[in-house]
């Protein structure tokens, strides 16, 4: 694979909750620093547990202190650990920790994904998790394109890609930021379902290769028919029958009593995707 131009400076997120907690994010995002010669900061932050009533027991009060204790002795360890990783890969990264309310936590999360051309972090199934609320954080409110990666996915590569094509301004969002990666692969795909949505007034796949030409992109366009289980199985299963090494995104949102809520099909896609997931909003 060619080198990936265009990334500087990549941000790992990820929270310390348990010894020697597995996560593919940081050597996928190791692997990808090297082939973009590109800076790293690692977030490795734990959550304050705090509780929830004024009035309580010196016992609860003793409990959730020492929690608190070994929480941070976790991600000192934790810190040290990926330090050594980044080290070794020849990675020149900054590896940061905090223990935060699970809320503050979030928020300096966000604001830092603002500072950095790409942000990784591990896949979440649980949508109550606060994994998946950094998830939902630098896709709605970054600004910032990100990359979820799966257990499995423990090393960069990017040779076959595929793009979810809907003509969408999410889709096109997506479609561009991802151009530093769609450069250096071998074999890019935008692909359309048809049978979920009327595509006939959107901008046809096939109307991107002259464009994409001109950014060093050579692309194929294909239309595929949805599957029992809607786009986002026909996604899954297509990527896997075609060796898609990651899937290319508009990650979709709608509001809901004043907030935004991720859509359906990045929902799903979030819960459960064969390979990593480069979504923008």
């Amino acid at each position: 694979m060619r080198t990936i131009r265009g990334i500087e400076n990549i941000l790992i997120g990820l929270t310390v909750e348990a010894k020697d907690e597995p996560t593919a994010a940081i050597s996928y995002g190791l692997s990808l620093a090297q082939s973009a010669h590109a800076l790293v900061t690692v977030y490795a932050p734990t959550v304050k547990l705090v509780l929830p009533h004024a009035f309580v027991s010196g016992a609860a009060a003793g409990i959730v202190a020492a929690e608190n204790r070994y929480l941070e002795e976790l991600a000192r360890e934790a810190v040290k650990r990926i330090e050594t990783q980044a080290r070794e890969a020849g990675v020149k990264a900054k590896v940061t920790s905090s223990h935060l309310q699970r809320q503050k936590l979030v928020e300096g999360f966000t604001n830092e994904t603002r500072l950095h051309d790409l942000c990784i972090l591990d896949s979440e199934s649980q949508a109550i998790d606060v994994d998946r609320d950094l998830i939902e954080a630098a896709l709605l409110d970054s600004g910032r394109p990100l990359i979820v990666v799966p257990p499995e996915h423990r090393a960069f590569n990017a040779q076959h890609v595929v793009v979810a094509w809907d003509g969408s301004s999410k889709a096109a969002r997506a479609l561009f930021d991802a151009l530093p990666i769609l450069r250096a692969a071998a074999t890019v795909e935008a692909v359309q379902i048809e049978g979920e949505k009327n595509l006939s007034r959107i901008v046809p796949g096939s109307a991107l290769a002259a464009q994409l030409l001109a950014h060093g992109v050579k692309i194929v366009a294909k239309t595929i028919d949805a599957r029992d289980g809607g786009v986002a199985e026909t996604l899954r299963q297509y990527a896997h029958r075609s060796g898609s090494d990651l899937i290319v995104m508009g990650g979709f949102a709608r509001a809901r009593l004043r907030q935004l809520i991720l859509g359906g099909v990045t929902q799903s896609l979030l819960r459960h995707c064969p390979v990593p997931l480069f979504l923008s909003h």
